[in-house]
């Protein structure tokens, strides 16, 4: 997670809650350009000082937004699993669910992969925490019961890397809905149909 999750109390956490709610709605209302720290700090009624003690940068914060939404897709895919047949299509379904869920949010999406695509070293952890959080949810939609093999664990890297250039395409208006949707569903039948 990034620096500022690390034992925090309850009112470091609510502060630091506030502060990433404040950033979705800046996000959702303008995109990238939306979120300045200032106007963050005034949105969530935080010292401007206070802010870049828990974020060190525009950067950090919109990695953290995207982290947040993928805890929050993660339990409601734990709430609500996949349904289909096989842990391709299960993968599939989940990854189609997610865009959905960013099509309804666009600005935010292109926010939040921004950052991640703009990201230097020093996001490093946090961005390695998106990854984790992003196979995480792809493991979990397999279902397969077992730790996956190198073999496996490569088919999720390029499912993942995949999702990631499909948003990409899709945010700069280079690939249409149906195409991200069927690349989605390409890649994903490199999912092993079951433990090896």
């Amino acid at each position: 997670m990034d620096r500022s999750t690390t034992a925090l109390t309850v009112r470091q956490e609510a502060r630091r809650r506030r502060i990433l709610e404040a950033s979705i709605r800046l996000a959702a209302g303008g995109g990238f350009d939306a979120v300045q720290m200032r106007e963050v700090a005034e949105e969530s009624g935080v010292a401007l000082g206070t802010l870049y003690r828990y974020f060190p940068s525009k950067i950090h914060l919109l990695v953290a937004v995207m982290q947040d939404q993928l805890g929050r897709l993660h339990g409601t895919l734990l709430h609500r699993p996949p349904t289909a047949a096989t842990p391709g299509e299960r993968v599939a379904e989940t990854l189609l669910r997610a865009f959905r869920a960013l099509q309804r949010e666009p600005l935010l999406a292109e926010a939040m992969v921004r950052a991640v695509i703009f990201a230097d070293r020093s996001v490093r952890e946090e961005v390695d925490t998106v990854s984790v959080l992003t196979r995480a949810i792809i493991l979990d939609a397999m279902r397969l019961g077992a730790d996956p093999s190198p073999e496996c664990l490569s088919a999720i890297r390029v499912v993942e890397h995949t999702w990631h250039a499909a948003l990409v395409g899709w945010l700069a208006d280079r690939a249409p809905v149906a195409q991200v949707q069927a690349d989605i569903r390409t890649v994903c039948r490199l999912v092993p149909a079951e433990a090896p």
